[in-house]
């Protein structure tokens, strides 16, 4: 059979008109909805996301539209929300809509950045139900109760969500989670814990450094104990399954030690926000969170135990999670 050269060249054209919509496709950014205008991480993340010409820039999303949240009980949160709104819209130009759940019909993922744990579960529903990969800054929640609702909705619907603080990404903590050092023996971290009247004392700014713990350690601590040191700071022992001790403790800035196989490494350190964000955007890519449910869980448990031993006068408490 006598080929058509007219058939060939339009066969020609066809495969090169798939093949650079498939490119393009590809290189599309996610179009990303925030929710929650009153913390800082929304502008730092909007701009290492949407500033193409910043040296820490992640590409793969944009942030192009929010909610603005706010909690009038909070003097950081409805002191700040007007700042960051207008630095969203007015310099990035991200649209704001009225609810979630229409933001959610104009994005494809969603972060919910409320440094309010509180209003998460409801924003969590919302997103959840519009079936959008959900990241959660922390905290996860305000309540223990209200992060194990947030997990087992998300599994209900097969919707992927990860929640992290950005100090799980420091590369010294990474190394060493990665038995780069071998096997951690012991591991004791530290930052500051500011607390607030409405979460659980750690959910609020210990959460940094609880992160850190268990992201060295690993999930599997069975027991926590709360204390104090001489100078009044708050001190956290736990007891993992396999005999480690885990310490957090409130301090100066963030940091802490690794006591591994072949000895005492460096951990905790904050290596800025870019990590996080490129994770965030690796698993809206993937749908796969970096973190597992039950290690996420584990550090709300540990954090609400704590508070549980404080109120038991330093008494060890065992970790309760009924999550699987």
């Amino acid at each position: 059979m006598v080929s058509n050269p007219c058939m060939n060249i339009l066969r020609w054209f066809v495969w090169l008109f798939a093949i650079s919509a498939v490119l393009n496709l590809q290189a599309k950014d996610l179009r990303i909805g925030m929710v929650g205008l009153d913390t800082s991480h929304v502008t730092a993340f909007t701009r290492i996301l949407n500033d193409k010409s910043a040296k820490d820039h992640i590409p793969g999303g944009k942030v192009t539209a929010a909610v603005k949240d706010s909690s009038p009980d909070i003097e950081s949160s409805y002191s700040r929300v007007e700042k960051y709104t207008a630095e969203l819209t007015g310099k990035w130009g991200v649209k704001l809509y009225p609810s979630v759940v229409e933001m959610c019909r104009h994005v494809d993922t969603v972060m919910v950045e409320n440094v309010d744990g509180r209003p998460h579960l409801k924003h969590a529903t919302d997103v959840i139900k519009a079936g959008k990969p959900l990241f959660i800054d922390k905290p996860l929640a305000g309540t223990l109760e209200d992060c194990l609702k947030i997990y087992r909705l998300a599994k209900r619907h097969k919707v992927p969500v990860f929640s992290s603080s950005s100090l799980r990404f420091a590369k010294s903590t990474l190394d060493a989670r990665a038995g780069k050092h071998g096997k951690v023996l012991r591991c004791e971290t530290f930052s500051p814990a500011h607390l607030e009247p409405h979460h659980p004392d750690l959910f609020w700014y210990g959460i940094h450094g609880v992160e850190s713990l268990f992201t060295v350690m690993g999930s599997g601590c069975v027991s926590v104990q709360r204390g104090t040191t001489e100078s009044g700071k708050i001190i956290v022992t736990g007891k993992w399954k396999d005999d480690r001790i885990g310490i957090f403790r409130e301090g100066k800035g963030y940091g802490g030690i690794a006591k591994c196989e072949s000895g005492e490494q460096k951990v905790g350190n904050y290596d800025g926000y870019a990590p996080l964000v490129e994770a965030v955007i690796r698993f809206f890519e993937s749908g796969k969170s970096p973190v597992n449910a039950r290690e996420t869980l584990e550090i709300y448990a540990f954090m609400q135990a704590a508070d549980e031993s404080k109120a038991a006068n330093g008494k060890e408490v065992p970790l309760k999670l009924d999550w699987e």
